[in-house]
């Protein structure tokens, strides 16, 4: 099952074949902060800003979360290639 990203049950990706792949993208858009530790957790944990939230759903009808993680991933290349 695909996921993306929601904001108050909206979706506001694409599709993508894992919650990882969502993960980097949350990461890469600045939507991932570091919070302080609980008890039950050493270090600090990730979450998403705000009402974000990851989800597993459908691809829309003709969408290939495949080609959007390559997508993305040829993206964020190009993006290291300029920052360099």
């Amino acid at each position: 099952m695909p996921y993306a990203l929601f904001c108050n049950d909206a979706q506001i990706s694409k599709t993508y074949p894992s919650e990882a792949d969502v993960w980097k993208l949350a990461q890469r858009s600045g939507l991932v902060v570091d919070v302080s530790t609980d008890d039950a957790r050493p270090g600090p944990r990730r979450v998403l800003d705000n009402d974000y939230e990851i989800k597993s759903c459908r691809a829309a009808q003709g969408e290939d979360p495949a080609e959007n993680k390559a997508e993305a991933d040829r993206q964020s290349r190009i993006e290291l290639q300029f920052n360099s």
